[in-house]
């Protein structure tokens, strides 16, 4: 694909934001980086735990070697004894956006945490939060009941109140205190499927469930082969059962356990595969709800005899400008 030059006069279009999601295991970096390589870009990771420096195997982090000189963002930001924030990673992803389209380049972003992809995407505000509200709301729930808080914001935010069992005590409090904080309701602050960058394209890959569950399977062993075990006794050292986000990783908490002889490694290995089922449907009810995604199959070679999975994303990118030109015949266009 290349990108043909606007007519005399007529204001240059920026270039794609690509984003490549769906679920663990169906090759999203490798088809990020043979994307950054057609289209001369620049990856930005989304998923959580690659924030995390150190945690390489255990998240399928693709290594300095592997990225061939394709710039990517957003790696090995935070130590594992740090909470990962959903609102600083928007801030951080958003400036990378722009810097890369400033460069003349393409900005690809590509990971399986559904809620970082959104926060990029979409029109999503963070409202604040303060420890000392909270805590005089939580203390609220335990003497007087959730249903007495519940109450209240029937009064106050009916129409969060309605999508908030009226049990849900962390939820409840954290309507209440957006409240306090903002004046503003709480779904004020939900997200809006409104895309913020122009020429956006999500690519979704998708796989058949026992072809992924194989994929899975083998994805685990080989990173138990690869020193998973060894690279989580260095970040013990490093704070691992501390952090907040880190320490509960899928892997990460299984190996902590060998480690501490509470599980033996075939039963954590088993325990990994399972939680990485649970995570790939979650992941796949989170992406397929959002029916802007462009899904296409993952199976075979990024390049292969039927053109591959690169030739089927790039079709897809060029759907999704097309679908979203205005059809006067300006600014650039992707074609193969």
């Amino acid at each position: 694909m290349e990108e043909h030059p606007a007519p005399r006069g007529a204001r240059p279009r920026p270039t794609p934001l690509v984003a490549i999601v769906g679920a663990t295991a169906t090759g999203k970096s490798d088809l990020a980086l043979a994307l950054a390589r057609r289209l001369d870009g620049e990856v930005i990771n989304a998923d959580a735990l690659q924030l995390y420096r150190g945690m390489d195997i255990g998240t399928a982090k693709v290594t300095p070697a592997e990225r061939e000189g394709v710039p990517h963002h957003l790696l090995d930001v935070l130590e594992v004894t740090e909470e990962a924030s959903v609102s600083a990673y928007q801030r951080a992803a958003r400036a990378a956006i722009a810097a890369i389209r400033g460069r003349g380049r393409t900005p690809i972003l590509v990971g399986g945490s559904g809620l970082y992809v959104r926060a990029v995407l979409d029109a999503i505000e963070f409202p604040p939060t303060d420890a000392v509200t909270r805590a005089r709301l939580e203390a609220r729930a335990v003497q007087e009941g959730p249903e007495a808080l519940h109450a209240q914001l029937s009064r106050t935010d009916p129409e969060a109140a309605a999508t908030i069992g009226p049990r849900d005590t962390r939820r409840i409090v954290r309507a209440l205190e957006v409240g306090e904080l903002t004046g503003r309701p709480f779904t004020a602050f939900l997200p809006r499927p409104h895309y913020v960058e122009d020429r956006t394209v999500q690519i979704g890959l998708r796989l058949e469930r026992a072809d992924l569950h194989s994929r899975i399977a083998h994805r685990v062993h080989r990173m138990v082969d690869r020193g998973l075990l060894e690279e989580i006794r260095e970040l013990r050292g490093r704070g691992l059962d501390q952090g907040p986000t880190a320490r509960r990783a899928i892997g990460y908490v299984q190996g902590l356990s060998v480690l501490d002889g509470a599980m033996s490694c075939q039963d954590a290995v088993e325990s990994t595969v399972v939680g990485t089922r649970r995570l790939v449907r979650k992941q796949d009810t989170w992406f397929r709800r959002d029916h802007r995604v462009r899904w296409i199959d993952a199976l075979g070679e990024v390049h292969g005899e039927d053109g591959g999975v690169l030739e089927r994303a790039l079709q897809a990118i060029e759907a999704g400008v097309t679908a979203e030109a205005p059809g006067d015949g300006t600014g650039p266009r992707l074609v193969p």
